[in-house]
């Protein structure tokens, strides 16, 4: 009876490191199959841009103003203003001067403007990070050259200072769903070797005793 009971006991463990492994397996796939659209294919988008040395052609100042939103709470929502810089720069890779953004998403939340200031209730808060921004790319940067991005097929006539994604998003992508998939298969393996050995000692056991 006590033989049983460790029989029947041992049966169960397998039974949950097997639907251990298989989750882990399973997992691992729609983990690489989500982050391949959540995170792949921005990716490989942005790693399409080439990075280039630009130089800062003209700073100038747009008469309208640009709106903002800002949060002041959980239900305090609103709009604000900022002055609208634009920051034409010159690379290798394009004939006329190209608008210089910040980042990607600062390029589809405003294609106007150059830079988009952290939105504060008082436009003169905003008003005083521009012009900070702006007094950088005049005075600092000047005509000293820095590294762009550009795709001269989607957007030649913008340029990122910096990409939303790189080498390491591609990275996480495939590493982590690796590994998850790796550990799944090898504790289904090992429960199945394992399984195979109990079979052969019990058999071995009987032969004994036969």
């Amino acid at each position: 009876m006590a033989r049983l009971r460790v029989a029947y006991e041992y049966t169960e463990a397998e039974d949950k490191s097997l639907r251990l492994g298989l989750f882990l397996i399973v997992a691992a796939v729609v983990s690489l199959f989500i982050l391949g659209f959540c995170w792949l294919s921005p990716a490989l988008h942005a790693l399409q841009a080439t990075a280039a040395n630009c130089t800062v052609g003209s700073v100038q100042q747009l008469g309208e103003p640009a709106e903002c939103t800002f949060t002041c709470g959980a239900d305090c929502r609103g709009t604000a203003l900022y002055p609208c810089v634009q920051v034409f720069v010159e690379h290798p890779g394009s004939r006329a001067p190209a608008l210089l953004h910040s980042d990607e998403h600062q390029l589809l939340a405003n294609p106007k403007c150059s830079y988009i200031p952290p939105c504060k209730r008082e436009n003169q808060k905003n008003l005083e990070s521009v012009m900070s921004w702006q007094q950088y790319w005049k005075d600092e940067i000047g005509s000293q050259p820095f590294t762009c991005y550009f795709n001269q097929y989607q957007r030649p006539d913008d340029v990122l200072l910096h990409r939303t994604h790189d080498e390491i998003v591609l990275l996480h992508c495939f590493l982590w769903p690796l590994v998850t998939f790796v550990v799944g298969v090898l504790i289904v393996v090992l429960t199945i070797c394992a399984k195979s050995l109990a079979v052969k000692a019990e058999a071995m056991k009987k032969r004994k005793f036969s």
